[in-house]
């Protein structure tokens, strides 16, 4: 099954070379809100899995020790929990778009990849979900 980072690749290679970047990622938050068509989806939260790949550009000297030299991921958990949070949401693929946009809303952020994987859909399926992937306009 391929993840955010299986995918980061193909960021890679489209961002300019001459900018360096730095990949952050997100593996599998889970998170609980109100996603989905079914009316058992509107009644009842449920689970929801969110995997990020962040194209982030590279501006740390590789010798401070500051978490403001860096690109901190606490942000994109954030993004991730308030766009979940903030009320239903009738299809995955529009909360990835919403979780995309707050992420390249963050000036350092290049491109991302977001995976959502619905764990508790369908019996003996592991998930269902979707990714999608983002860049920067310009």
């Amino acid at each position: 099954m391929n993840t955010p980072r299986d995918n980061f690749e193909d960021l890679t290679a489209a961002r300019d070379a001459s900018r360096p970047a730095r990949r952050v990622f997100i593996d599998r938050l889970e998170v609980v809100g109100s996603v989905g068509v079914y009316e058992h989806e509107h009644r009842y939260e449920q689970r929801v899995v969110v995997s990020l790949a962040l194209d982030v550009a590279d501006t740390y000297d590789g010798r401070s020790d500051r978490i403001s030299a860096v690109y901190d991921y606490d942000r994109a958990i954030s993004a991730v929990r308030q766009t979940v949070e903030a009320g239903h949401t009738n299809l995955i693929e529009t909360l990835a778009e919403r979780i995309a946009e707050r992420c390249l809303a963050d000036a350092s952020v290049q491109g991302v990849t977001v995976r959502i994987d619905k764990p508790d859909v369908i019996a003996n399926c592991r998930a269902v979900g979707i990714e999608i992937t983002r860049r920067r306009a310009g």
